[in-house]
């Protein structure tokens, strides 16, 4: 059984914790014990994922030794703030490598998408609208939020996490990388306990979704790509702009200089060269 283990605020707030060597996927875990009547609050952490998957049905590569991390709660909340969790696990995320990450190293990113330190320079880790985290321009790590109703009207959310710690997925048409690959020989148990506490700052940060505008507020200040050409393919279309902002209600804004702005809900992101280069 992998020795994963709970952070202090998270030992404290009361979640609880399962950890496996491997597992099918921590997320259909996670959802199968919300329908056996678990309460929620409760994370489910593997090195390695056998069936795991990423946002539309696509497979997310989970080797030994990558995390891979669901967390189950149980909200009574209506579906749109719900779907705002997705910012908040962003934030947590970020928070909890950033501690793991060396500030400065050679910059290798090629696909323009930095975020900001707060000094104003650019990040090594920032925020990729609308679940990755990126690192030097590579893709670190990904969210998937899966909600489903209960029979007693409340909701089970599933927020899914996938850390490559030792290795990162080949073959892709984007750029990823692994913390390994960075410099940082962290483990996955030692990333799992800084996000179970940087989660716990992040959910009262929102605060049963009355604190989403703060939420979103702390989210573009790691955005990546902020002010930059951008291109977001969806169902066939393709949107290409300047990213302006993440509106109250999380979709990503974009100005088209003959029709405006854009409010996109959904859609795969591309920006710098890529944006530009009619290939997304």
């Amino acid at each position: 059984m992998a020795g994963f283990w709970l952070g202090p605020r998270a030992a404290m707030r009361g979640y609880r914790l399962f950890g496996y060597d491997s597992i099918g996927s921590t997320s259909s875990e996670a959802m199968a014990s919300a329908r056996r009547g678990d309460a929620g609050d409760v994370w489910f952490a593997a090195l390695q994922q056998t069936e795991g998957r990423g946002r539309r049905g696509r497979v997310w590569e989970s080797p030994s030794g990558n995390l891979a991390a669901s967390l189950l709660i149980v909200h009574e909340g209506d579906a749109a703030s719900v779907a705002t969790l997705g910012f908040v696990a962003g934030i947590a995320l970020q928070e909890a490598l950033s501690g793991n990450l060396p500030a400065s190293a050679l910059r290798i990113g090629v696909d323009g998408a930095d975020g900001l330190t707060g000094q104003g320079h650019a990040a090594r880790l920032a925020l990729k609208w609308p679940n990755d985290v990126i690192a030097d321009g590579g893709k670190l790590a990904g969210i998937l939020l899966e909600a489903q109703g209960l029979p007693d009207g409340r909701m089970a959310i599933v927020i899914g996490f996938g850390v490559n710690i030792v290795a990162a997925p080949t073959g892709l048409p984007y750029p990823a990388t692994c913390l390994h690959a960075l410099g940082t020989p962290v483990s996955a148990e030692a990333v799992f306990a800084a996000l179970a506490d940087a989660w716990v700052d992040a959910f009262e940060l929102w605060a049963g979704g009355r604190g989403v505008a703060d939420v979103l507020a702390r989210w573009r200040r790691h955005a990546a790509g902020l002010g930059s050409e951008v291109a977001i393919s969806h169902d066939g279309q393709v949107v290409r702009g300047i990213f302006e902002t993440i509106d109250e209600f999380g979709r990503l804004i974009v100005r088209d200089g003959a029709r405006g702005t854009i409010a996109i809900t959904a859609g795969d992101v591309h920006f710098g060269a890529t944006a530009t280069s009619g290939r997304t």
